[in-house]
């Protein structure tokens, strides 16, 4: 398989102007992998059975172990940043006001996850030369299931005004 020359991208930088409400994106997606809770259990300090005891999760209300919520949020992270949309608005991003997130169903291992963001809102800030936008985040698993959902706002870099 070839890879496509992307050296005409190359410097292509989006500004809070270039995004839309309803713009959405979707990303590669991933495994979970048992390596990746146990790693994220020693990672974290966070050894709850649920997560790392076969025996005591087959009787829980889920039938198996479940991957830890913020692992699956810690993925998702990961490949929101692998999207080119994220390349591109990278540069102009100067913070990360707030991130809420639910979970609405469990992320089993096996499952292998993606991510679906939309612009939810644009707001205008005080300072002409930012705005912040509102992306809600929806992790998918295989079988369309809604696994995480949340809404992330930033701060990001308005387009230069003038020259």
């Amino acid at each position: 398989m070839t890879r496509p020359d992307l050296s005409a991208l190359k410097g292509q930088q989006l500004y809070w102007e270039d995004l839309n409400e309803g713009d959405q994106f979707d990303s590669p997606t991933r495994t979970i992998t048992e390596a990746d809770v146990a790693n994220f259990a020693c990672l974290s300090g966070d050894f709850n059975r649920l997560h790392v005891d076969a025996e005591y999760a087959a009787d829980s209300a889920f039938g198996q172990r479940i991957a830890h919520g913020l692992l699956v949020v810690s993925v998702m992270s990961g490949l929101t940043t692998r999207m080119l949309m994220n390349t591109f608005l990278e540069p102009s991003l100067l913070g990360l006001l707030d991130m809420q997130c639910r979970f609405p169903k469990p992320t089993l291992i096996g499952d292998t996850i993606g991510v679906r963001v939309t612009v939810a809102e644009k707001r205008e800030t005080s300072k002409p030369e930012r705005g912040i936008l509102s992306f809600r985040r929806e992790v998918i698993n295989q079988r369309g299931e809604t696994v995480v959902e949340g809404v992330w706002k930033l701060l990001v870099r308005r387009a230069p005004q003038g020259g």
